[in-house]
């Protein structure tokens, strides 16, 4: 991985991490729907905005029923989950229940998709429960009913991620994934922004509970949605969603720096067997160097599809050789769109 695609990477675990110190900032002040309520709408506008500019076409009404129910699973549902248990929760200890989406995903998978439920992926399994355990444990937040009550909605948030992930595998496939980057946000937007009016606070928002529903927007989840585009175009998905393993440490270093939260010995076991667990269950194997790929016989091909896909997403320019090959590559592209998108960002990505 390049330098410039390693910074990527980085930055998009950050602006990923820095989610819970956002919502952390803004929940209280603003309250877990009208934080979650602005969230999508102003990404939905700025992601428009985007695709306006790039001349990017999207298929929204064609499909708004399915993106109406995306936008639930994959965003309105767990956005308000993670802000409401972030009123009782740190966002460290947040972020770090919050890795367990992919762990939840192979469940499901295995329940809905017939994938193999293989021994290291149950072995996986056992050693994030285990992490779970150590997590709540050793909280540093008192466990007492609401704190219980918090962590059962971050779980439940990782879950309802992991649904979303089976969903668009079995019903969006065929969906452009600018049209399912943009309509999961206005489909959230459809269930938040009516409840959020009905429950906006009487006080004055202060400036930093709106600068942090700004970030959270603009920075954690439309700029986030572009790097983590362009960085698939670069070095493909597998290396991409390795972003899932460093977007747990900084919510936890931003929760430490900028909150005064505590990392304690706990947290960090908790976080050690998380991982670990995504490893196995993710069946992880680390990626041929450059100077193996060449003795092999070149690079690895970023896959056909994503390239041109980050190409329409981002640039906006339809360059000689994507003509040439748009045709050939057409229905692999289209199916690979709903694979990106069921990758565990947000969410994770959140």
């Amino acid at each position: 991985m390049r330098p410039v695609d390693l910074a990527t990477l980085v930055a998009m675990g950050a602006l990923w991490g820095g989610s819970y110190l956002f919502i952390r900032i803004g929940a209280p002040a603003l309250g877990p729907l009208p934080l979650m309520g602005g969230r999508v709408l102003l990404a939905a506008l700025v992601l428009w905005a985007v695709f306006r500019a790039t001349g990017r076409r999207t298929e929204l009404r064609r499909h708004a029923g399915r993106l109406l129910l995306l936008g639930l699973i994959n965003a309105a549902f767990p956005f308000t989950l993670v802000a409401a248990a972030e009123l009782r929760l740190g966002a460290s200890l947040t972020a770090v229940l919050g890795a367990t989406v992919p762990l939840f995903g192979a469940l499901l998978s295995a329940a809905f998709l017939g994938e193999r439920m293989t021994a290291p992926k149950a072995a996986g399994l056992a050693l994030g429960l285990a992490g779970v355990a150590v997590l709540t444990g050793w909280s540093p937040v008192p466990l007492d009913g609401a704190a219980a009550l918090a962590i059962g909605a971050t779980l439940a948030a990782s879950l309802s991620y992991a649904a979303s992930g089976v969903y668009v595998k079995r019903a969006l496939s065929g969906i452009s994934a600018p049209t399912l980057a943009l309509g999961q946000q206005v489909g959230a937007a459809a269930w938040l922004v009516v409840p959020a009016l009905v429950v906006l606070p009487s006080a004055e928002p202060t400036p930093a509970a709106l600068g942090a529903l700004a970030a959270l927007a603009v920075l954690s989840t439309a700029l986030a949605f572009v790097l983590f585009f362009r960085l698939i175009a670069r070095v493909g998905p597998t290396r991409t969603q390795t972003v899932t393993y460093i977007t747990p440490a900084f919510g936890m270093l931003w929760g430490a720096l900028f909150l005064g939260e505590r990392i304690t010995g706990g947290m960090l076991a908790g976080f050690a067997l998380v991982a670990a667990s995504m490893v196995l269950v993710n069946g992880v194997r680390l990626p041929p160097s450059l100077s193996q790929q060449r003795r092999r016989g070149g690079e690895q091909p970023v896959p056909a599809g994503t390239r041109l896909f980050v190409a329409d997403l981002v640039d906006g320019v339809d360059h000689p050789d994507q003509r040439a090959a748009r045709a050939r590559i057409h229905l692999q592209h289209r199916a690979e769109a709903g694979l990106l998108a069921a990758m565990p960002h947000d969410r994770v990505l959140k």
